[in-house]
């Protein structure tokens, strides 16, 4: 995703914006509108029961909201810099490894926080992409907790507060980023 931000945000080819375009389309098609054919392709490719054939469709779904958020927040470097490196001889890769990725760390912060907490909510996916107990994810195990007679309401609370510490820690780990990531959205 950085490489395609970075080019979106430092080339003006029509070609490049044209990908672009193309690819936020993807903001526009719910993942329930397209479950059948990604099961025929996740069973077709024989990924069908296995945490790949989860994490590919899932992965698919972030790129487009996480690529224009990063792309805003590249959008916030100035071109005053790109030219100092350019001055100083660098190539457009090594502007982009030395200036634009230590300056989009706000933006990267919040792409993976965003990314991490689709994942871990994620449902549909693994409901209709699994079927085996080895591959379950704990959100299908919270399903587990409702029986034909009832809901098991103070175990699905404990488990509840349980599936909830990694998405805290990672959340935690990196919320003043997350923050500037997702001030810098709107780009200048």
């Amino acid at each position: 995703m950085p490489p395609l931000s970075y080019a979106v945000v430092r080339s003006r080819s029509r070609g490049i914006s044209l990908i672009f375009r193309t690819f936020l389309l993807g903001l526009a098609i719910p993942a329930q509108a397209v479950i059948v054919p990604i099961f025929y392709l996740i069973s077709v490719a024989g990924l069908y029961d296995s945490l790949i054939g989860i994490i590919l469709p899932t992965a698919a779904f972030c790129l487009p909201i996480c690529t224009l958020i990063l792309t805003g927040s590249m959008r916030d470097i100035t071109p005053e810099l790109y030219e100092a490196m350019a001055m100083d001889g660098a190539t457009p890769m090594r502007s982009f490894f030395q200036l634009v990725l230590p300056l989009s760390k706000s933006g990267i912060s919040t792409i993976i926080v965003f990314s991490a907490l689709q994942a871990w909510n994620g449902f549909l996916f693994p409901l209709i992409l699994t079927q085996s107990a080895s591959t379950k994810v704990i959100t299908l195990g919270l399903f587990d907790f409702q029986s034909q007679y009832g809901v098991n309401i103070p175990g699905l609370m404990a488990a509840v507060l349980l599936s909830m510490l990694p998405v805290l820690f990672v959340y935690l780990f990196a919320r003043r980023a997350l923050v500037q990531g997702l001030m810098g959205v709107g780009g200048k």
